[in-house]
């Protein structure tokens, strides 16, 4: 998945909260928080906007965004949050940053935090588990495991055949065939 894809998908989760807390104000406080500039990130930013607008929610008809970028200065994510929470945002959305993530959690226990990235968020203590995060915080991450370096731990695939199969079955069964890729060992030795 795409970057840009990846943060249309943390925008279509960041309404989520927006739906359930609807009825509070008249128009939802989104609270955005994102590492670099805004210059940087511009094409991140409208695939977040293009993930609210399917969801229902058009900035600035019934939706506003408070924007928080760090600069690469994580030291004013405490000040950014304390001032999101002054703002009464109705969510928290923090898509790239495990920092800004963790600080969001020790900010506020009661407004709803979606986090986003590339790491393990049980590892890093912001949720108890992935099928129940607990609390205020959810979010999409996106883990990889390195599988090893040893050729043995992979089998090749052998089909298996039957000769019992009418003709119709054995074409749709080879319709299913998936093909195996084969990987080069990473990193390069």
């Amino acid at each position: 998945m795409k970057r840009r894809e990846f943060i249309t998908l943390i925008g279509g989760a960041a309404a989520w909260p927006l739906a359930a807390r609807a009825q509070q104000s008249a128009m939802p406080l989104v609270g955005y928080v994102f590492a670099g500039s805004p210059e940087e990130s511009t094409h991140l930013t409208a695939a977040f906007r293009k993930g609210l607008t399917e969801s229902g929610y058009v900035e600035g008809a019934n939706v506003a965004i408070e924007y928080r970028w760090t600069n690469s200065r994580n030291d004013q994510l405490p000040v950014f949050f304390a001032d999101l929470i002054r703002h009464r945002v109705t969510v928290i959305v923090t898509p790239n940053l495990i920092g800004a993530a963790l600080e969001a959690k020790a900010a506020t226990s009661s407004i709803p935090i979606v986090f986003g990235g590339g790491f393990d968020p049980v590892q890093a203590g912001l949720v108890a588990s992935l099928n129940r995060p607990g609390g205020n915080i959810t979010g999409v991450s996106f883990m990889s495991v390195e599988l090893g370096a040893h050729p043995g731990h992979f089998r090749p695939s052998q089909p298996v055949a039957r000769t019992d199969l009418p003709p119709e079955a054995t074409a749709t069964a080879r319709s299913f065939t998936t093909n195996v890729l084969k990987v080069p060992h990473w990193p390069p030795r």
